[in-house]
């Protein structure tokens, strides 16, 4: 008992680390934000009363003559913060205060209680699970691809939206806390039932597996940009790769950033070497180069990608892109090709500053304006994943232009 309640108290202060995150990543992540710094900056009192005569005159005012008690002096100096930075009328520099400042490092753990699945609509419109791995489901003996058809004995609702269904597998842990779910296993007619016990659940940053529709085409995830992302990444591919893959999904939609550093080795598993991306500072421009001898460097690559996806996911996708190493299906991207800088301040908060754009190979700038897939996409309205099922033509046909094309004898 004494575990369990250990176990609901972590994940009750992730649940509050994660409503207080929303807060800022509806603002943020959303719009694709790219975390590039965390620095501590140190106060100096003397030199802000010097700079701004006014705002203290103004405050001596207040405090002599306004009707009402006044806000205390955080609060007002966090409101004069926020409107001096406001008069750069530019939306990813922006001030935090110290709670939401201190969930930022803590949200990309991305923690939660549940059974430990991706739910996601495949072609047919079915909805699909994909148990991650060693997690409560997986254990279960859930198998990747498995078709949901009920939740605790009520069928699904046709069109039900994935971000319910997704909610109806997670809650609280405790014992015997969990979800009853109604499955048919791939290639099954039978369905069971099977009760998952709660688990607090780690999420991956990258998820992969070998495609139903071709055994012979992997299929991988990046989530976000993590400092573990290049490990997993690799990971996938090996796997992918034992499997018997020869061509690669690469999954990009809803990747609204991350680490730069990690986008970057990202990019080298598929670029043999060359320009990722141009940065331009004050002090003017520098090349971003992929590291040579990346795991998938010559195979056949369709990317994903879709409004949502952002800024280290649009550098990513840009690089293959204009290198021609792979196309891209779906949507335009989010378009966000600033860099931001984080400052940690001297009582905890946080102000994040713009401090560079991006540019891809081709000298494409993102900000504001995305990049145009190479194989424009509607969104299918019912949910089925129609951009899977495109990338999946397109990679046979490639595959099947590479084995008709004569080779040559050395």
């Amino acid at each position: 008992m004494g575990a369990n309640r250990s176990r609901r108290s972590r994940l009750a202060r992730a649940t509050a680390r994660g409503m207080l995150a929303g807060l800022v990543l509806s603002g943020v992540f959303v719009a694709g934000f790219l975390l590039r710094a965390w620095m501590p900056v140190a106060a100096n009192a003397d030199e802000e009363g010097e700079a701004f005569p006014l705002l203290a005159q103004v405050k001596g005012l207040l405090e002599t003559n306004y009707l009402r008690p006044l806000p205390d002096d955080q609060a007002m100096e966090y409101a004069a913060v926020r409107g001096y930075l406001s008069e750069l009328k530019d939306p990813y520099t922006f001030f935090i205060d110290p709670p939401v400042a201190q969930s930022e490092s803590d949200v990309l753990a991305g923690e939660y209680g549940g059974i430990g699945v991706q739910v996601q609509r495949n072609e047919q419109g079915d909805i699909v699970l994909y148990p991650f791995p060693e997690g409560p489901a997986a254990r279960a003996g859930v198998e990747n691809g498995a078709v949901l058809i009920a939740v605790n004995g009520a069928p699904l609702a046709p069109g039900e939206r994935i971000d319910v269904i997704d909610g109806m597998l997670r809650g609280e842990v405790g014992e015997g806390r969990g979800v009853t779910i109604t499955i048919r296993e791939p290639d099954a007619t039978e369905t069971r039932d099977v009760f998952i016990e709660f688990e607090v659940v780690q999420v991956p940053s990258v998820v992969w597996r070998i495609l139903a529709e071709e055994d012979t085409f992997g299929y991988a995830q990046v989530i976000r940009f993590t400092s573990r992302t290049p490990d997993e990444l690799r990971a996938a591919i090996e796997d992918l790769k034992s499997q018997g893959a020869e061509a690669l999904v690469l999954d990009l939609r809803g990747n609204s950033g991350g680490l730069l550093q990690e986008s970057v080795q990202v990019a080298s598993e598929f670029l043999d070497g060359g320009v990722v991306f141009y940065e331009v500072r004050r002090g003017g421009e520098t090349a971003t180069n992929a590291t040579p001898g990346g795991a998938w460097t010559e195979q056949p690559l369709v990317v994903l990608v879709d409004a949502g996806t952002a800024s280290a996911a649009e550098l990513v996708a840009g690089a293959i892109r204009d290198r021609e190493r792979g196309i891209l299906v779906g949507q335009r991207t989010y378009g966000k090709g600033s860099v931001q800088l984080i400052f940690r301040l001297s009582d905890g908060s946080s102000v994040h500053i713009t401090s560079a754009e991006w540019y891809t190979p081709d000298r494409t700038p993102l900000e504001g304006n995305g990049l145009e897939p190479t194989i424009a996409m509607i969104p299918d309205e019912s949910g089925r994943d129609v951009e899977l099922g495109e990338a999946v033509r397109q990679l046979r046909q490639i595959v099947g232009a590479q084995a008709a094309a004569p080779r040559e004898d050395g």
